[in-house]
């Protein structure tokens, strides 16, 4: 990919900040969408929940990313805080979208942030990009967010959505929270351990939305996912194994609903979700087992 002008929404989070550092390694210009005054020709202003963008700012961008959104982990879900996750990605993908569609010279591509949350409980049935979304708070969300990236395809942009899994980090997401509990040797399964975790590693995930950024062939809605999703039992043997804990304190299911309230269907429920339209672009996986990904962590 020759050196570009990448905008990209969401730099300071986990996959934002690692995706930042990579494409600026590379030799590309990164310009920050921030929600303060810009600090400069690299910054732009925003206001995701309020869905305000200064679009001015996004010209000569030859592509937009959009990783912004409220911590959907970060906090107990309120009805307020449900608010805020809803309105930080819908109206900032809208927002986003619009920009980009308003520009006379528009970017080549829009790479919007989704999530495996779209397909809901999927039990041990495996699912990839054609399958239906399931319902309730996160899967109707993600419907709602994927829609909001409609201006920018309408305009003729090559538009992608990246449904993605666990992302298997040491600084942030779940496993920021796991590995603090498996090191001090109280790690262990969640409910049955029977539910299916879809992960995918940091460094992968960084790989997956640069290849999807540079195939000019590739729109629509991709999986990031590791090729086989693996159960919570299956995943908490294998912490134990790379950390050489124990793993001998399962959370019971009623625990986890009373401390995580709604969000807890999302921990105990399954996610058996498959990459297979990112496999058949012929991207190719450097952490795709799990104590692989775990170890890379």
């Amino acid at each position: 990919m020759e050196r570009e002008r990448i905008a990209v929404a969401g730099a300071s989070g986990l996959i934002g900040s690692a995706l930042v550092r990579s494409l600026t390694a590379d030799g590309h210009r990164v310009v920050r969408l921030v929600r303060h005054a810009p600090r400069g020709a690299d910054e732009v202003r925003w206001d995701p929940e309020q869905g305000r963008v200064d679009a001015a700012g996004l010209a000569g961008c030859d592509a937009v990313v959009n990783l912004a959104g409220a911590g959907v982990g970060d906090r107990r879900w309120s009805e307020a805080y449900k608010k805020r996750i809803h309105d930080s990605r819908v109206h900032g993908t809208k927002a986003l979208a619009e920009a980009v569609a308003s520009l006379d010279a528009r970017p080549r591509v829009f790479v919007n942030g989704s999530a495996m949350g779209l397909y809901g409980e999927t039990g041990e049935r495996i699912v990839d990009e054609g399958s239906p979304a399931g319902s309730g708070f996160l899967p109707e969300l993600c419907v709602e967010w994927e829609a909001a990236a409609g201006p920018a395809r309408e305009a003729g942009v090559r538009t992608v959505l990246t449904r993605t899994g666990l992302v298997v980090a040491r600084d942030g997401g779940a496993w920021g929270k796991l590995f603090p509990l498996f090191r001090a040797g109280l790690g262990g399964r969640m409910g049955d351990g029977r539910q299916y975790w879809s992960y995918i590693a940091l460094h992968d995930e960084v790989a997956a939305i640069r290849h999807l950024l540079a195939r000019d062939d590739l729109s629509g809605p991709f999986n990031l996912t590791a090729p086989e999703p693996l159960t919570n039992r299956e995943i908490t043997r294998a912490m134990g194994r790379v950390l050489r804990r124990p793993t001998l304190f399962p959370v019971p299911a009623p625990v986890l609903r009373s401390v995580l309230g709604e969000m807890a269907g999302d921990v105990l429920g399954s996610a058996r979700v498959v990459p297979k339209r990112l496999l058949e672009s012929g991207f190719t996986f450097a952490f795709p087992g799990i104590e692989d990904a775990i170890r890379a962590a």
